[in-house]
């Protein structure tokens, strides 16, 4: 008789990761190849725990405590704080608290004096019936709708929203995700929120974790894995439709803007094309902006790095739309970092103050001022027809303080075209 052979039994894997997951029914899609790369904090707390952790701290205290007790030390530096970590009393306190007590410190990272009479002035240049704000919900919800009575036609403003119809397995996990989402303080964020950018219907999917609901440190977490994850035109909508109305509504109900939700805005800076595309310039277009939600975002503006070839067409695309008084902030902010423009972007802002020139309203000194910080800094790169035109502007709208040092400014401003004109022949 011959040798038996030995049957190879096909072993089960478990444990496999959350992404393969779900897409092992075919729900889901995996948007090109996801590495998974095990961090080095994840390494160190397998090797420390939370509770190891307490007990090494508090065996420290035990032991300072002894050793303050044996040489005479304890409360002997009046304003010196002599424990390690919490003190005993406060073992019990919860991480909420704490956390709580950190976000209330660091709320006040910037105060930002708002001028009432400017605030004033820029009202009538805002749009008073300006179309309601669209949230991603709104756009989710309205999907929904079209999916169950079966319209053809679509908005344009949902066309890239994939709706499929998904598993209650999946639905009740996510709804899990915004329970963690609308508490979160601080921590790691659940691995089935890492995968939400990897998914193609990634928009239907965080509706169901309710973005609205998400507490500020929640919302700087989003934006750091979206911002990293998604390529520019998604992270385009996620900055538009999530980010965007939360940082509205934040400024709006407190004065001010949370620390993390500003420290959301700097991150998205990583994708400068999404964040002109997703905030600066719908912001701009609405109309509805006000003076403190343009000097707040203004700030994030001034305080980073930005390409040159974004802040160009992002300060073209100011230049060419309504006047608000949002664009004189930030065309005068990129405009003071000082960019070699182009001649198109320098003749499309010069042709924004020119305009105003049969415009018989007020204008605010934040236009004035803008003038000014362009002429400062680009005036030898204007045509002296371009300067003649401003000094006809400046004859309409006058500012007593700002006014005489633009005129001055221009005087002895050196024109692109006098430098390239050929110099006379010499007399004979």
């Amino acid at each position: 008789m011959g040798k038996f052979k030995k049957l190879k039994v096909a072993t089960v894997q478990k444990n496999l990761p959350l992404i393969q997951q779900l897409t092992e029914d075919g729900q889901f899609r995996v948007k090109g190849r996801i590495k998974y790369i095990k961090s080095r904090a994840e390494e160190d707390e397998k090797v420390v725990g939370d509770k190891l952790s307490k007990k090494i701290l508090k065996e420290a205290r035990e032991q300072q405590d002894e050793l303050e007790d044996e040489l005479g030390l304890k409360n002997s530096v009046p304003g010196r704080s002599t424990t390690l970590g919490a003190s005993h009393n406060s073992e019990s306190g919860s991480d909420d608290d704490e956390d709580s007590d950190r976000e209330d410190r660091q709320q006040s990272y910037e105060h930002i004096i708002i001028n009432e009479d400017d605030e004033k002035a820029l009202e009538q240049f805002m749009c008073k019936d300006a179309p309601a704000r669209r949230t991603l919900a709104d756009i989710i919800s309205e999907k929904i709708t079209e999916k169950q009575t079966e319209i053809e036609s679509q908005l344009s403003d949902t066309q890239s929203v994939q709706f499929t119809e998904l598993d209650p397995r999946v639905k009740e996990m996510y709804r899990g995700v915004k329970q963690i989402m609308s508490k979160y303080r601080s921590g790691k964020v659940p691995k089935a929120f890492k995968v939400i950018p990897a998914l193609a219907n990634w928009e239907q999917v965080l509706y169901l974790t309710d973005p609205e609901s998400w507490t500020a440190a929640a919302m700087y977490q989003a934006t750091r894995i979206f911002t990293a994850n998604l390529k520019e035109k998604m992270a385009q909508r996620f900055f538009n439709l999530v980010l965007l109305p939360r940082v509205r509504d934040d400024i709006a109900e407190y004065k001010k803007l949370n620390f993390h939700l500003y420290q959301a805005l700097r991150k998205t800076l990583f994708k400068p094309g999404a964040f002109f595309k997703g905030i600066i310039l719908p912001l701009c277009e609405s109309q509805t902006c006000s003076l403190r939600e343009a000097t707040i975002l203004g700030s994030v503006l001034s305080k980073n790095t930005i390409p040159v070839l974004h802040a160009s067409a992002a300060m073209l695309k100011i230049a060419e739309m309504e006047y608000t008084g949002a664009s004189s902030i930030f065309l005068r902010i990129l405009i003071d970092k000082r960019y070699a423009l182009p001649y198109r972007v320098i003749d499309a802002l010069v042709y924004h103050f020119i305009k105003f020139q049969t415009d018989r309203r007020e204008l605010p000194v934040l236009w004035h001022q803008c003038l000014l910080v362009f002429v400062q800094r680009y005036k030898e790169d204007i045509s002296n027809e371009q300067k003649e035109a401003l000094h006809e502007l400046l004859r309409v709208h006058s500012h007593p303080k700002i006014t005489a040092e633009i005129r001055r400014e221009l005087q002895h401003a050196k024109c692109r075209d006098s430098e390239t004109a050929e110099p006379p022949p010499p007399a004979m």
